[in-house]
């Protein structure tokens, strides 16, 4: 026992001595660099000519397996949209299994299989693989196209499409492609509700049976695998799979810019605008100067730390996230800047991008900007190599670009080697700031007179990248219209004025959901200036304000705070119930087209409120606050949907924007005269 406490005791004053001997005031020496073993892939080809990688990696109990139809791109012209909506409609049942039967075994198996235009993916545990990769095997070559399965994509792509058409971010994209590429290139085309509804079912198999050909495609197995076993299971379920010739195309040239140009999209509903500054890129996988660009754009505007989003976030405020990004192809890669921003700083926003673009061109970066940038990319190429998957695509890049079979081992050394200089040189090639697209999409009205104070010649799109004209900045506002004028049409729209005037009391109940929570609103009101809002999630109250005609609060997650004398000030003036009979004082501002209608807008201290300049109903209200350091923050409101409860008119539809959420509550019930009581405003 004493000899067990000896030892005991002579460690620990061992281990004391070496910490004591430890100097903590000097920086470690970095250790040697990583060593990157990436499993070595196994190749064949089969008479088909499907070519199939193997890499075998036994950490996990799982294999993937990933079919790549390594097509070049084409022009779908007048039925753009077939070659998505046939990959969509693949593993929808073949001759074999029936549509459920499918989908219930990969269920049952705990797997996962994807379809897609350009191929499949599969993954399971290793012990159910074959059965998957047979379930694979069998959508992508014995698929059937009913039309039954066939319309209802027909309607869900229709239905998506619509859900779009004011999304200004969707539109940005869409027109941004056109205009870079050209409408007649397989990049610049896009799918529309014309294109959908001149899709047939023949044309779904007319493509299925065109390019979904094994002597284009690769398929990649990754996992837990035998190399030996898994060749046998590929050549069952794959050498039926017949070769045919793939439809010639020669892509059209793209044009680039002799200078740079602002290309204007108006978005009547746009809350902020969306900035891309674009240019096409000849950059490809494996090139000399690949690292020294993708470097050059991490520093740019590569994450949270770099040039872009420390201007325009951290420092100017004038947006949630400003980023760059740098995408190379065997075909034509693009170089953009991004940014949303607010409307009234879309100008600025322009001129501190091209100031950081051109900066990086003619300035050289600092050792410090390129040490970070190598360390965050070898640090994340370190951690993806970890990832199946990862390896996975490895090989199928290394298989598409003809790329030699240790590319990625050197991708650590490649990086590290990379000179301040080189970093420069990539930059003035692939960051073409004097020769770029601007593309904004936003409020005319509101962005374009200080847009035109610059430098660039401005050209006017529409949503779906057709030129048009400058649009509309303001109308007259019509002789004899005045603020009351307006609202009285307003009442009378609603229900007229003894209607409107006979409701005392409301309730109105709404439902919302964000990133899949639903969310419920309740608001009370009661003549003449008593309510109530509270919203909850999952039944717990997140927020609440009550103000019951002399004082009142407002409480979020627990925190209470009550009202302020100019709050109270303010709620005492507006009506509880129909706040709008308090804007007839306001002021009239201008006429203004909103989605496709002209709306009157009205100024009532810190709002903006549109009115229908034909049916009279509010369609949206734009209220404005100070943040705490002097910045204005705009919240819209939108109303629709309108529908009478006891014979007065209420909006059915209320969709909130604040910040980069959208809140699109849904009102569920409305209760007039009833279900309200003093109790509610305490």
């Amino acid at each position: 026992m004493k000899t067990k406490i000896l030892a005991i005791l002579v460690l620990f004053v061992s281990t004391v001595s070496a910490n004591a001997q430890i100097d903590r005031s000097t920086i470690p020496e970095a250790g040697p660099d990583p060593v990157v073993k990436l499993g070595v892939p196994v190749k064949f080809n089969m008479p088909n000519g499907l070519k199939v990688i193997m890499v075998e990696n036994h950490k996990l109990p799982r294999v993937s397996a990933n079919l790549s139809i390594d097509n070049k791109p084409y022009f779908e012209g007048e039925i753009a949209g077939v070659s998505g909506m046939m990959g969509s409609l693949l593993g929808r049942g073949t001759p074999s299994i029936t549509k459920d039967a499918f989908n219930e075994k990969v269920d049952f198996l705990g797997a996962n299989i994807n379809f897609y235009g350009a191929g499949g993916f599969a993954s399971s545990l290793e012990k159910y693989f074959p059965e998957i990769l047979a379930l694979m095997a069998d959508g992508i070559k014995n698929a059937t196209f009913t039309q039954e399965e066939f319309d209802k994509e027909v309607q869900l792509t229709l239905d998506g499409l619509k859900s779009n058409e004011k999304n200004v971010t969707s539109v940005a994209r869409r027109v941004e492609n056109v205009l870079t590429y050209g409408r007649n290139h397989p990049y610049g085309e896009f799918t529309s509700k014309e294109s959908v509804k001149k899709i047939t079912l023949a044309d779904v198999q007319s493509n299925y049976n065109t390019y979904l050909k094994p002597n284009n495609a690769i398929l990649v197995i990754e996992g837990d695998i035998d190399i030996k076993e898994t060749k046998k299971l590929v050549k069952s379920l794959f050498t039926d799979w017949m070769p045919g010739k793939i439809p010639a195309y020669t892509m059209p040239e793209v044009t680039t810019l002799a200078t740079t140009e602002i290309d204007f999209i108006n978005m009547d509903n746009a809350v902020q605008s969306e900035i891309s500054i674009i240019n096409t890129v000849d950059l490809t996988l494996g090139d000399t100067d690949y690292y020294a660009a993708l470097l050059a754009n991490k520093i740019l505007g590569g994450g949270g730390t770099a040039r872009l989003f420390m201007n325009l976030r951290e420092d100017k405020g004038y947006t949630y996230g400003s980023y760059s990004n740098l995408s190379q192809s065997r075909y034509i890669g693009t170089f953009k800047a991004t940014a949303s921003v607010r409307n009234m700083v879309t100008d600025s926003s322009v001129v501190e991008l091209q100031k950081e673009i051109n900066k990086i061109r003619y300035q050289t970066v600092s050792a410090e900007e390129l040490r970070n940038a190598k360390e965050s990319y070898i640090g994340s190429f370190v951690m993806d190599v970890q990832k199946p998957r990862t390896v996975a695509n490895f090989a199928l890049n290394i298989e598409r670009y003809n790329l030699p079979v240790n590319f990625y081992e050197g991708y650590i050394q490649n990086i590290k080697s990379v000179t301040l200089e080189e970093v420069q040189n990539a930059a003035i090639k692939y960051f073409t700031g004097d020769k770029a697209r601007i593309i904004i999409t936003g409020k005319g009205i509101d962005v374009l007179t200080n847009l035109e104070k610059g430098d660039y010649i401005i050209k006017y799109f529409d949503k779906e990248g057709n030129p048009t004209e400058k649009p509309a900045m303001t109308l007259p506002i019509p002789e004899g219209m005045t603020a009351e004028t307006v609202i009285n049409k307003y009442i009378a729209a609603i229900g007229g004025e003894e209607k409107v005037m006979a409701v005392k009391t409301t309730v109105t109940i709404a439902n919302a959901t964000i990133q899949g929570t639903p969310l419920v609103m309740t608001m009370k009101a009661a003549a003449p200036n008593k309510s109530s809002q509270e919203i909850s999630v999952m039944g717990n109250t997140m927020q609440k304000t009550v103000f019951n005609g002399t004082s009142g609060y407002s409480s979020s997650r627990g925190q209470k705070k009550d009202m302020t004398a100019e709050e109270i000030s303010k709620a005492q003036a507006e009506s509880g119930i129909f706040k709008d009979l308090a804007y007839a004082s306001g002021e009239l501002l201008r006429i203004e087209p909103l989605e496709g209608k002209n709306a009157i807008v009205l100024k009532y201290k810190d709002s903006e409120v549109y009115y229908d300049m034909t049916s009279g109903l509010k369609v949206k209200e734009v209220k404005t606050a100070k943040t705490p350091d002097g910045k204005e923050v705009k919240t819209p409101t939108v109303y629709s949907d309108y529908k009478e409860v006891n014979g007065v008119k209420f909006p059915h539809a209320i969709g909130i924007k604040s910040g980069p959420m959208n809140l699109d509550f849904v009102v569920q019930e409305i209760k007039v005269n009833e279900g309200v009581s003093d109790a509610d405003f305490k």
